[in-house]
Formats: C-alpha cells, structure tokens, sequence
C-alpha cells in the first residue's frame, strides 16, 4: 500500500538547520529554466527543505520563487506574469499540498498555469497531510485529476520507494525516473 508523506517526515528529511539552511538558499538561487518548479503555500516554508532534499535526492533541480529577487517585494500584476514565465520555462511542476494550500490564493493559481503549459504528464501534487493514510482531503475538486508523488512497495524493486502514482489505474513511475522524462 502507498502512503502520503507526512508533514513530520518532511520535515525530518530537511536534516539539521544548517543542512536546511544550504538546501534553501541554493535552490532559491537557481534559474527557473529547466528546473522543477515547487510551488507551495508561505505557511509551508518549515517542509521547504526537506520537500527539496528528497526531490533532489531523486534527480530533480529545483526552484522555489520564495525568495526569487526578480520577484516584486509586494504581489502585483507584475508578480503574476513573471511567475507564469517561470512556470512555462521549467521542466516540471511539482504542488506541495498540505491543508493551508486551500487558503493560498496563489498555488491553485499556478497548478492551473502548469495544467496548462505543460499538461498533467509534467504536474504532480504532493501530499503533506498529518497521518500517511489521510486521502480524503487529496480527492477532493481539481486534486484528484493529477498524479502524485508517495512512498510504497513498487513492482521491481525490493524496497519501498518514492514514485509518482496514478491512483486511478493504479499504476506509479519511479520518481527520479519521471523527474528525468
């Protein structure tokens, strides 16, 4: 069986506050072009690193806008059409969905930009509930249209693994597999 991430072990994967510190500050260095763009809620900055480590740890390169310089110091329209550019010149779109991302005005925003640039083949969410079996929350609306990443038994290997899975024909991908494609 498949299980969301929790929020705890997100956290944990961040590592000490150094690790998390080093983690953050390249990726919010890094170009957009290319990358895998993580979009989550400012309430979630606490998972950041430990969302970027084990993307990174799978292959991906990845780009946060948190504190993107380019970036307006206040959301504006200006904000809007460089975030679309940003969404647009990444590789893939990852949403970390966690019950504050309902309140965002900006991350239902950029998952639909990502639907539309880049299709639900390059869009994943991944889940942050509170318990590894939570699912009601993630079937909800539009969420329950895309893939997302979990950690479980795959065919082929012997251990548990990250993967990107389709829970409606129940079928997953590698993570870094997916990340690479």
């Amino acid at each position: 069986m498949v299980e969301y991430l929790t929020r705890d072990r997100i956290r944990l994967a961040g590592g000490t506050l150094n690790e998390q510190a080093s983690v953050l500050r390249k990726a919010e260095q890094r170009s957009p072009s290319g990358s895998t763009f993580l979009s989550h809620s400012s309430k979630d900055s606490d998972l950041l690193p430990g969302v970027i480590r084990i993307l990174e740890d799978h292959g991906a390169v990845v780009y946060v806008d948190k504190k993107d310089e380019s970036l307006p110091p206040y959301t504006s329209p200006e904000t809007a059409d460089l975030l679309r550019s940003r969404i647009r010149s990444c590789h893939r779109f990852i949403m970390l969905t966690t019950p504050n991302s309902k309140d965002s005005r900006w991350v239902p925003w950029e998952l639909g930009l990502s639907d539309g640039f880049k299709n639900a083949a390059h869009t994943v969410i991944l889940p942050g509930p509170d318990k590894a079996t939570e699912t009601k929350w993630a079937e909800q609306e539009y969420l329950g249209v895309y893939d997302r990443i979990v950690y479980g038994p795959l065919q082929g290997h012997s251990s548990s693994v990250y993967m990107v899975w389709n829970r409606k024909s129940n079928t997953a991908t590698e993570l870094s597999l997916w990340l690479k494609t």
